[in-house]
Order: C-alpha cells, then sequence, then structure tokens
C-alpha cells in the first residue's frame, strides 16, 4: 500500500489515488474478490447500495485481519434512497453491512434532477459527517450546474466527484470546475469499459514499457492527478491493474492519450439519468 499515493481531501482525510471498484461484482462473489483485491495490495474499495455487494465488501473488510485505519471504504447513496430521512436510514443500513463504525466517503450516486432531491440529500449527509459515521462526503455523476446549486444552498464543499473519466471521455470541463472549487476528481470507468484499450496511442506506449494497456491507462490516470477505481473479477488482471508503480510516462505519451478524447460516454448522461436503482426497477412509495 505504502507505493499507493494519497490525495487529501478538502477536509484532510486521506484517500489512496488507486482504488478497487466493485461494480456489477455479483453479491455471492464479492467477499472473495475484494479478498483478492487486499492480497494484490489494494486498500480502497469502491460500492454502492444499487450494487447489492455491501455486505460481501463488509465481509472481506471484518475478515481481512487488516487494521481498520488502513482500508478505506466507499460507498453510495442509490437514487431511490435519495431525499432527507431517507437517506439517513440507508446511510445507517449501509454502514451495517458494511461492518464499518463510520463510512470513510459517501456519496450521493447521481443528481436526477427531474426529481429535485439532491439538495435534501446532501444536508442529510452533511448532517452525517456532523454525527461521525461518515469521515468525508462528496458526490457522483454531478455537472457544474448541479455543484453550483449545492455550493448556494449548502454549507459544505463536496470532497469528492465521481464522473466516467478515461482516455475517449475525459470531461475535462467537468474535472477543471471540480478542482476549482476544491473537489477531487475520481474516475470511474477509467478504460473505457475496454474500449479505450486498443487504440494505437495505448498499445504502442504499452509496447514501450513492456506493461498492458489497461496499465498505462491506469498510470496515465495518476499522473493526472485523477483518483482511479478500475474494477476486475479476474485474479491475474486484479493484481496487473495495481502493478503501475514501476514506470513513468513522459509528457508526450500523456499528450497522446489526452488527444483520444472523443466524448465517448459508456454510461448515463447526469442531466438525463432518471432510474431508482432498485433490483424492481421502481420508485419508493412516498
Amino acid at each position: 500500500m505504502s507505493q499507493v499515493p494519497v490525495i487529501t481531501l478538502n477536509n484532510g482525510v486521506e484517500i489512496p489515488q488507486l482504488g478497487f471498484g466493485v461494480f456489477q461484482v455479483p453479491p455471492a462473489e464479492a467477499q472473495q474478490i475484494v479478498e483478492q483485491a487486499f492480497a494484490a495490495g489494494y486498500r480502497h474499495i469502491d460500492t454502492a447500495t444499487a450494487y447489492q455487494n455491501e455486505a460481501g465488501v463488509g465481509a472481506a473488510i471484518a475478515g481481512s485481519g487488516l487494521p481498520r485505519e488502513e482500508i478505506f471504504v466507499t460507498t453510495k447513496v442509490r437514487n431511490a434512497d435519495q431525499g432527507y430521512d431517507r437517506t439517513l436510514r440507508a446511510a445507517e443500513l449501509s454502514r451495517s453491512l458494511l461492518q464499518v463504525d463510520a463510512i470513510d466517503l459517501l456519496l450521493i450516486h447521481w443528481p436526477v434532477p427531474s426529481r429535485d432531491t439532491y439538495v435534501e440529500t446532501w444536508k442529510a449527509l452533511e448532517k452525517l459527517l456532523a454525527d461521525g459515521v461518515v469521515r468525508a462526503i462528496g458526490v457522483s455523476n454531478f455537472l457544474p450546474e448541479h455543484l453550483e446549486r449545492l455550493l448556494a444552498e449548502t454549507e459544505i464543499v463536496p470532497a469528492v466527484n465521481q464522473i466516467e473519466i478515461h482516455p475517449t471521455l475525459q470531461q475535462a470541463d467537468v474535472a477543471a470546475f471540480s478542482r476549482s472549487k476544491g473537489i477531487a476528481p475520481e474516475a470511474y470507468s477509467p478504460l473505457g469499459r475496454g474500449a479505450d484499450l486498443t487504440s494505437d496511442a495505448v498499445t504502442s506506449i504499452a509496447q514501450t514499457y513492456g506493461k498492458s494497456p489497461a496499465q498505462v491507462v491506469i498510470r496515465w490516470h495518476l499522473q493526472n492527478g485523477t483518483i482511479v477505481i478500475p474494477k476486475s473479477v479476474t485474479p491475474e488482471r486484479i493484481a496487473e491493474n495495481f502493478n503501475v508503480f514501476d514506470f513513468t510516462l513522459t509528457d508526450d505519451e500523456i499528450a497522446a492519450i489526452n488527444g483520444l478524447e472523443a466524448n465517448n460516454r459508456t454510461g448515463a448522461h447526469p442531466a438525463e439519468a432518471a432510474f431508482p436503482q432498485t433490483p424492481d426497477g421502481t420508485w419508493p412509495n412516498d
């Protein structure tokens, strides 16, 4: 773990810059996969209520034998749990499933502007932070206009904005705006769901260093100062994605990867996303 750089968030909490994501990891496999991530060296695990695998992540943390302070765990409030009271209840359930006294980072998963609940949801996160049951609070998939509204109507600046970032969708404007407000950008789908690994720019750099294309792209994220959370369920790739600290990209190589920008979004657009993230696809009754 010592080789992983840390990013100091705007409230002084330190987050390992390289983490391990468990999006789409089946609940029954989550404990084993996270245990493999710990064995590879990861100490930062990113989950979400919507992934339905918080219990497996919690079992891996509890059984790891690692000191709790060496593990950084992120989870997220799903869209159906937004709203002040629902968020408080959801956070308590997440904390119980994760088997932790405090969640290191709790994010609003999507702004869902059509339902207009993210401001009251944020106020619930502010209470959770004040109560000490979370150590840092942030957002995911927030565009500048959503951030501007939070900054205008609430008290605490988000610590993190987790957004889709990879060579063909860099969201430089969102990342720059976030940084200008003291909000650390974090990249999900950092490999473009694999689609960004076949470009000539990436494969030629990989050959230069004797590395995989995925390692090159992860290194690009790290050198750009972005928190990055690659995911895999393959033990060899879990370890490979962590082995990125024995080479450094040149400025020209970073520029070549920067040049791959193509506005190639693989997920939903934050301005339009309006799904509940519940297993049955329905919103709760008010």
